[in-house]
């Protein structure tokens, strides 16, 4: 019964803290809609990834060896199109599931900053990404004074991203490309969502 009454307090005490936070902002804090707002507006700018795609794709193991996959993304807005969801699923030729990634695609306004947050493989992390006006630009440390760059081009339904390993003092060594077209739209992620009743 201690336990019990233990967690029914402490999930009391995390609904209180919620619903004091708008008047702990009527304060003095940052305006929330002006702040969700701008993550909407800058979120827009990148509505030429929303859909659902397929094509090839091919990638550089360790021991340097080309794999080639069909690959497949789902991307859409959540929470009101202030974050934008994408996951990616590489089929391998006998149809089993060789890669799958999911990713988060937000903006700071504050900072003015761009990030995904990736999960992959049992790999995890926060990147900067920059934005461009056909595609993007992120990257990932790779050690010391070496980074992974990816850079992908969307034109109307093609989608075009390549990885390259760039190390200090060497030219740029590609090691992933992906080559899509737009199946067409997606409801995914907001539909299904679970209603009130």
């Amino acid at each position: 019964m201690k336990k019990n009454s233990f967690v029914l307090g402490c999930i009391g005490f995390v609904l209180q803290a919620c619903l004091a936070l708008p008047g702990a902002y009527a304060q003095g804090g940052p305006d929330l809609a002006a702040t969700l707002n701008a993550q909407k507006d800058a979120l827009k700018t990148m509505a030429f990834m929303d859909g659902e795609w397929r094509g090839s794709a091919w990638t550089l193991g360790r021991d340097g060896k080309r794999h080639d996959i069909t690959q497949t993304e789902r991307i859409g807005p959540l929470l009101d199109g202030s974050i934008k969801l994408i996951e990616g699923r590489g089929y391998n030729a006998d149809g089993s599931t060789g890669f799958n990634a999911f990713g988060v695609l937000a903006f700071d306004p504050t900072t003015k900053t761009w990030t995904l947050t990736s999960w992959a493989q049992g790999h995890q992390g926060e990147f900067v990404l920059t934005p461009k006006p056909d595609g993007y630009v992120w990257t990932i440390p790779a050690g010391p004074n070496a980074t992974i760059r990816y850079t992908a081009v969307v034109k109307g339904d093609t989608y075009k991203e390549i990885g390259e390993y760039l190390a200090e003092g060497k030219p740029p060594h590609q090691t992933f490309e992906m080559n899509l077209t737009r199946v067409g739209p997606s409801a995914w992620p907001g539909a299904g969502g679970l209603g009130p009743k």
